[in-house]
């Protein structure tokens, strides 16, 4: 079946449905290309959950926020970088000391 956005007639091009209407591609990256919405503050396609405030579609808060949209947070549980900087400070301690250096990375033989 032939892709409908660079026209490659592949074997393995796959059929999405989306609103009523059938689509064939020959790659995940066409299929991006033709149906994932971008975001209106950056334009990048939104392939992930992203956000949404008053019909207006975002990849992140961050674009939210910059566009005035400031009633949206990204989807994730609790404050994600409060918890990335307790999991990463958790497996430093951890590791600590991790190994003796080796000799040729102290100037030694």
């Amino acid at each position: 079946m032939k892709c409908e956005v660079c026209g490659n007639d592949y074997d393995k091009s796959f059929t999405v449905e989306l609103g009523g209407q059938r689509h064939t591609f020959d790659s995940f990256e066409c299929a991006i290309h033709a149906l994932a919405p971008t975001c209106a503050h950056c334009g990048c396609h939104v392939v992930g959950h992203g956000v949404e405030e008053d019909g207006a579609i975002y990849c992140c808060a961050h674009c939210a926020h910059e566009s005035g949209a400031m009633d949206v947070q990204d989807r994730h549980e609790g404050n994600g970088r409060a918890k990335a900087e307790a999991l990463v400070g958790e497996s430093s301690a951890e590791s600590f000391p991790a190994s003796d250096p080796p000799a040729w990375a102290m100037g030694r033989e």
